[in-house]
């Protein structure tokens, strides 16, 4: 018997990508007219930095900054040397806040649920226990979680940025669980990382399922969800399906 869902936030209850978008065009907009540079491509420099994916050298430079500055740190500091490198050497602290301010006001404004998924938070809570497991700073993931009014519409939140260890690990995923007060098999998770989510689900004996968003599934990981659907909006169907069997 399903007791609880586990919930993963960006690209599976809310449309995190669509939000990010909207504030790269409007900070690409911003840079061009301020700076004269490629606003375009800055914007997308910045994306890649702020989701760290960084190359060795950038990964030496900005963990010590993060450790000592905090993320709101690293991020100005991102700014300040991606506009040095198109060549605006004069951008100092000040501006570069007020562009890390802009990006973060836009980019929360657009955030939102997909389409049916409040409506949904709302009546699954009727049968089971809802709990949130979102991976993130918590610099980032709170502003957003506040910016759909979430702790009002599930039980639990877990942030791992708050926690020792962030999904895959199974330190998460069992936390879930006590929250919850069940056993694994009476829990199921939602979410559209496979190396995050389902791995860890699977690493817990969670059943699973993932949120496809056009990814291909990667053999090469050994991860298979149990249920899979294209798109967020599919998983109120799916979950009342696996409520009435």
């Amino acid at each position: 018997m399903l007791k609880a869902i586990f919930l993963d936030l960006d690209e599976t209850l809310c449309d995190t990508r669509k939000a990010t978008e909207l504030a790269k065009a409007r900070l690409a907009g911003t840079v061009s007219e301020q700076f004269g540079v490629d606003g375009v491509l800055f914007a997308e420099r910045y994306e890649t930095g702020f989701y760290r994916r960084w190359s060795d050298s950038q990964r030496a430079r900005y963990l010590p900054i993060i450790q000592q500055q905090g993320e709101d740190g690293f991020r100005v500091q991102l700014m300040i040397d991606l506009l040095a490198e198109l060549g605006v050497a004069e951008a100092g602290q000040s501006s570069a806040q007020r562009l890390q301010n802009q990006f973060d006001r836009d980019r929360l404004a657009a955030f939102d649920f997909f389409p049916g998924i409040e409506a949904f938070l709302a009546e699954a809570r009727d049968s089971f226990t809802t709990v949130v497991i979102t991976n993130g700073p918590v610099f980032s993931q709170v502003p957003k979680i506040e910016a759909v009014n979430l702790a009002e519409r599930v039980d639990h939140i877990i942030i791992g940025g708050q926690e020792p260890e962030e999904k895959p690990a199974r330190s998460i995923f069992q936390k879930a669980l006590r929250l919850a007060n069940c056993a694994a098999h009476e829990a199921i998770h939602v979410g559209d990382s496979l190396a995050a989510d389902i791995a860890g689900a699977q690493a817990s004996s969670i059943p699973s399922i993932w949120v496809q968003h056009q990814q291909s599934l990667d053999a090469g990981l050994g991860i298979t969800p149990h249920h899979t659907v294209a798109h967020p909006s599919q998983i109120p169907a799916l979950i009342r399906r696996l409520q009435d069997a």
